[in-house]
């Protein structure tokens, strides 16, 4: 048998070990390649001929996309680092005053569409707005007088963007330090660390895949973002490839953008890669007693709680109370029975997009622990490369191949049995859900994969020796250990979905509306006080399901005391 098989041609033999090795390689890559045919068939006109315009961009503005999206990326990546890791680790391991308040406050940013929480600053902090007619009518200042920072510019959409993005590092982040075991705190307690020296060189090394997985996740959402850093006249490649795109047209060119930016991406997976070097960090204890928390003096605790207050008073209290002004001033005229289709069309797409990038992340990342090799491994972090394509571009990339699928049906069906149908596919909310799936794979997949890296091989190989099968050890082991990481995937896909734009624009059915495309749709026509009201909407429902949630990722981990 050995001998035929040598005897094939290397293809064949490739093929042949694939079909051999099992179940969870064939349908890593299966899933991997389906999730990532839309970012396939964007990446495909990178290699089409270049037209004349894009040698128009690399000569005049691609070294300003250049110099602002590596300065956003840097800024954001210090602000999001800084406040989501030591919030995490505050309300962990510290006892303060509003600490338990603060576990599910400090993601409410995440909540609020940052678009919307860039024109609610604009409009109080301009020079027209309320704060600087304050300042103006309380000290006699005229114009030129003063000096009062610029909010739209650089500065402001990296201050804005590290506020309201923070809380994807604190999710996962929070989620490890949770499933940390206390023997691992201990020893170093033991050892005569103090807590900082505990925090640096225990509990964030061990922490560290969700960390960079949190970091990953927001800053590829600053390279998507749009709304924010158009509004703040800051070009990125991101508005550059809406520009090309749907303002010249030229597809290949902002293909080319896109795969630009795609390569910021995976720079910054590389150097993190590299810098890690062969280091692998487990949990090899099973002791998952309830944390110890730390007394602070009272002037650490009061600090504490100052550091925790400031990311949810300016990410989101700050804009809350001015959207609310606003709402109560004036208003959606439509705010009322006709809010219901709206919320109801949000919630379900969030709920089945949340429910199926869960799913998926757990597979493809279980298929690449049972059979690494560089087919899945390759085919997986293609699929996942899809969060960092803006929506628009994705929602092109979906329309493309569905749109000749929705041909080919409706020629099957007409020509077999002469049924006349619509638009299966591109017609239905199948579209959205598969559109929502490619570009928030990477959320879930980051978290749970984060987790998953943390539980060690030898639970497999146990878990084998008593009889399980793959599958029975998914079920048995690893779930009930990444429970608080895939409840933290979920959360992150559902406020994601609550809050996505553009792919929703290209790809909703006729009349399907949801909150973020009504309050969006009245931003774009300057009425802002009326994009208030849907835009509080979208807040108040993601507002639930993030408390409960984050209580249940709290009670998730092993050993946790109700009463603590």
């Amino acid at each position: 048998m050995s001998t035929t098989a040598h005897t094939l041609p290397p293809l064949a033999r490739l093929l042949l070990g694939f079909r051999r090795s099992g179940f969870w390689p064939i349908m890593t890559v299966v899933v991997a390649l389906f999730v990532a045919m839309p970012v396939l068939t964007i990446l495909v006109q990178v290699f089409s001929p270049s037209p004349e315009i894009w040698s128009h961009l690399a000569s005049t503005v691609l070294p300003r996309y250049l110099l602002n999206t590596l300065g956003l990326v840097v800024g954001v990546g210090v602000g999001v680092l800084i406040i989501g890791v030591g919030t995490a680790w505050l309300v962990v391991m510290c006892r303060f005053p509003g600490q338990k308040i603060f576990e599910w406050a400090l993601l409410l940013p995440l909540a609020v569409p940052t678009y919307v929480i860039a024109y609610a600053y604009t409009d109080f902090l301009q020079f027209a707005g309320p704060l600087q007619t304050f300042l103006r009518d309380l000290f006699g200042w005229g114009a030129g007088d003063y000096w009062f920072p610029q909010v739209r510019s650089l500065g402001g959409a990296i201050t804005l963007l590290s506020l309201v993005l923070y809380p994807y590092v604190y999710l996962l982040t929070r989620a490890a330090f949770l499933e940390q075991s206390v023997c691992v705190l201990e020893v170093g307690r033991t050892l005569g660390r103090a807590p900082w020296k505990l925090f640096s060189t225990v509990a964030v090394p061990l922490a560290r895949p969700a960390i960079v997985g949190g970091a990953a996740l927001a800053l590829m959402e600053t390279l998507n973002e749009f709304g924010a850093v158009q509004f703040f006249s800051v070009d990125t490649f991101t508005t550059g490839i809406y520009r090309t795109w749907f303002g010249l047209g030229e597809q290949a060119a902002a293909a080319q953008l896109a795969g630009v930016l795609l390569l910021f991406v995976m720079a910054l997976l590389l150097l993190e890669r590299i810098s890690r070097g062969r280091a692998q960090f487990f949990h090899t204890s099973s002791r998952y007693r309830e944390l110890p928390r730390y007394e602070l003096s009272t002037a650490k605790r009061w600090g504490a709680f100052v550091a925790c207050s400031l990311p949810v008073l300016l990410g989101f209290v700050v804009p809350a109370i001015l959207l609310l002004e606003m709402a109560l001033t004036y208003g959606d005229a439509r705010f009322g029975w006709s809010f219901l289709p709206y919320i109801f069309n949000s919630v379900s797409l969030a709920v089945a997009a949340a429910l199926g990038a869960v799913g998926l992340a757990v597979l493809l990342s279980y298929g690449v622990r049972m059979a690494p090799s560089p087919m899945t491994t390759a085919a997986v972090r293609v699929a996942s490369m899809g969060y960092a394509i803006p929506g628009a571009v994705i929602a092109v990339g979906i329309l493309i191949p569905l749109a000749w699928l929705d041909q080919r049906i409706y020629g099957l069906l007409e020509g077999q049995f002469g049924w006349t149908v619509g638009l299966v596919l591109t017609g239905t909310g199948i579209a959205l859900v598969y559109a929502y799936l490619v570009r928030f794979l990477a959320v879930s997949y980051n978290a749970v994969q984060a987790s998953l890296t943390k539980v060690t091989p030898s639970m497999d190989a146990a878990s084998r020796t008593l009889g399980r099968t793959p599958g029975g050890t998914l079920r048995r082991v690893h779930a009930p250990i990444m429970r608080g990481s895939l409840l933290a995937a979920g959360i992150l896909v559902f406020v994601d979905v609550m809050k996505e734009l553009p792919a929703t624009i290209i790809l909703r059915p006729f009349d399907f509306t949801t909150l973020a495309v009504r309050s969006y749709e009245l931003a774009s026509d300057e009425r802002l006080s009326q994009a208030s009201t849907a835009s509080l909407a979208i807040v108040l429902v993601g507002i639930l399901p993030v408390i409960l949630l984050s209580r249940a990722m709290r009670r998730s981990r092993p050993g946790h005391a109700e009463s603590s």
